[in-house]
């Protein structure tokens, strides 16, 4: 399975923990500790190897945490301290039988939908996760940006070639919409089709938010700031990572909203 042999080889940790992957972070953490309130029980559905999950328990909270890859699973065990009240299971996106409905407080998808080629099977992913959310309670769910893809990946580093995408049907010639497929094990979206997605359902949206926005495209830039510099760039990110003017250009974003 694609899918496998993709995270069988990749350290999302150490993503996460590069100057550029610390945005991200720490942009998702602010906007989850934002809704943290005492006895909240959390879900986290696609875990990867644990680092929000982890995160959270160590502010003292109760955390179920679902993963399909047993490569992560492995990972997500072996770094699990004593003290933290997690619970790990083996488990898809697409079927959460394994909880009953309106069980959770928060419930965390900050994976699974980078990996959802259909739109059938993104309306499940969000039909479950709803499912398992009480009433009020709130849902994360993180995206993957395509134009961040095409300008950074595609322009600037040339990871890939564009006009090669564009004849094997991959980029649309005219709007520069992108179509994966499991193969290509990321789904790349734009805001407007996370728009019509849940426009499907009976929530409330809190947040939208781009959570590295410019932090990829500097990444260079990042790794040499002193401290200061660096905290400064974070206020800055902070300060408009949810301008309506700005999340278009993000690679990752985070959807918050409320299930009524």
């Amino acid at each position: 399975m694609a899918l496998e042999n993709y995270y069988n080889s990749y350290n999302e940790d150490g993503r996460l923990a590069s100057r550029h992957g610390q945005v991200e972070f720490l942009t998702t953490m602010r906007y989850i500790e934002r809704y943290l309130t005492p006895g909240v029980k959390v879900l986290e559905i696609g875990a990867g190897s644990g680092r929000y999950s982890r995160a959270i328990a160590d502010l003292g909270y109760d955390v179920a945490a679902v993963e399909l890859v047993e490569s992560n699973i492995e990972v997500f065990k072996s770094r699990l301290k004593p003290e933290q009240r997690i619970s790990v299971a083996q488990g898809n996106a697409l079927d959460l039988s394994m909880f009953a409905d309106a069980c959770f407080d928060m419930t965390l998808v900050l994976g699974p939908m980078y990996h959802m080629y259909t739109e059938d099977d993104k309306a499940l992913v969000i039909s479950e996760a709803l499912r398992v959310t009480k009433p009020g309670g709130v849902l994360f769910v993180a995206y993957c940006h395509s134009d961040a893809s095409i300008v950074h990946s595609g322009f600037a580093l040339k990871s890939f070639d564009v006009l090669d995408y564009m004849e094997r049907g991959k980029i649309n010639p005219d709007t520069f919409e992108t179509f994966s497929e499991p193969a290509d094990i990321f789904e790349l979206i734009r805001k407007e089709d996370i728009d019509r997605l849940m426009s499907r359902f009976d929530v409330e949206r809190l947040h939208y938010i781009a959570t590295d926005l410019f932090s990829r495209y500097i990444m260079d830039a990042l790794k040499e700031m002193i401290n200061e510099e660096y905290g400064l760039y974070l206020r800055y990110h902070f300060a408009v990572c949810e301008r309506a003017d700005m999340v278009g250009i993000t690679h990752h974003s985070l959807d918050v909203f409320r299930k009524n």
